[in-house]
């Protein structure tokens, strides 16, 4: 039996002027008696931890602060909150208050009254940077393509999940976790839910185009073969395009004038090389990863678990209960 109707996972990375609002929002909703919030510090540069700490204090809410020995990505950050989370059902969403936090009960009462094992929010408008919804709209698209995504749904990190979905996503401890991947996975029993997208509070996304091609890559190669199966094929035709200029070249020797010019053959023996490099780097980049893997490289490297006062005191409540 989960300790909490419901629980709020927040990764925190350069949030120490926001997730303070969030949490004073989730304080306020209906049903903040029947809900924790776990707050995964990242390791940000700012003095986050220390405003997590305080908060976890304060009492509004029991609180637990995972603390990160480093910082290793949102879906790493997602995954250890997950594991610390003690809810019937799981909302996570970003610190930067673009997720209104009163949201948070419309997604989870629509993912326990329709008994799904996970709400995606989906938005009207987008409140991003012109270039960062359209590396999402191309996310979305490629996800359709390399994984068993239902059609039409949009993968956003604002969402609910029950507790079966969290503790079998959670099993995987791989370097190079991609939490919508992980949960496609193991069900499909998924809605979706409209949500308002506010325009960003504080600071700048904290999301560059490295980090986005990173998530790119964690998603195209941990969750399909097929980018190994299009390189095949490229070099196929590759081949088959090589063979047939042989062809011509041969032709043009019998029967007519021999190409005189360097270009042409400068030209293809470029193209060629070109895909050549591509596959072998697309190989290089699956053998990489299960190397690291293999080498068990840590998704994450927790150093301390703070509950805070609420959050203690709740448990011991129930502990004497069960006595």
């Amino acid at each position: 039996m989960s300790d909490y109707a419901l629980s709020v996972v927040i990764p925190v990375y350069n949030g120490a002027r926001t997730i303070g609002r969030v949490v004073e929002a989730l304080a306020s909703l209906p049903i903040a008696n029947q809900m924790e919030v776990v707050l995964t510090y990242d390791g940000s540069p700012d003095d986050s931890l220390a405003v997590c700490l305080a908060l976890a204090e304060e009492g509004k809410l029991p609180i637990t602060v995972v603390e990160h020995a480093r910082n290793y990505g949102e879906h790493n950050a997602v995954m250890s909150g997950l594991r610390h989370a003690r809810g019937a059902y799981i909302v996570t969403m970003d610190d930067d208050l673009q997720n209104p936090p009163e949201e948070v009960q419309r997604l989870f009462e629509h993912a326990r009254d329709g008994g799904y094992d996970v709400v995606y929010s989906y938005y009207e408008t987008k409140e991003h940077e012109s270039w960062r919804n359209l590396g999402s709209r191309l996310t979305n698209w490629v996800a359709g393509v390399l994984m068993d995504k239902p059609k039409g749904l949009y993968l956003s990190s604002f969402r609910c999940m029950s507790a079966f979905v969290a503790r079998e996503i959670t099993r995987n401890t791989g370097p190079f976790p991609y939490v919508d991947g992980l949960i496609l996975q193991v069900t499909q029993r998924i809605g979706t839910l409209k949500v308002r997208h506010l325009p960003r509070a504080e600071g700048q996304s904290n999301y560059t185009l490295a980090r986005l091609f990173r998530l790119f890559m964690s998603m195209a190669l941990n969750f399909s073969a097929i980018p190994l199966r299009a390189a095949t094929l490229l070099g196929l035709a590759m081949g088959a395009v090589g063979f047939l200029a042989l062809i011509i070249v041969l032709i043009e020797v019998l029967f007519g004038t021999p190409p005189t010019g360097w270009a042409s053959t400068i030209a293809i023996l470029l193209v060629v090389a070109g895909v050549q490099l591509l596959m072998l780097g697309v190989i290089g980049e699956y053998l990489g990863r299960l190397f690291l893997t293999i080498n068990q490289r840590p998704q994450s490297t927790v150093r301390h678990v703070v509950r805070g006062r609420l959050a203690r005191d709740d448990r011991t409540l129930r502990e004497t209960d069960a006595v």
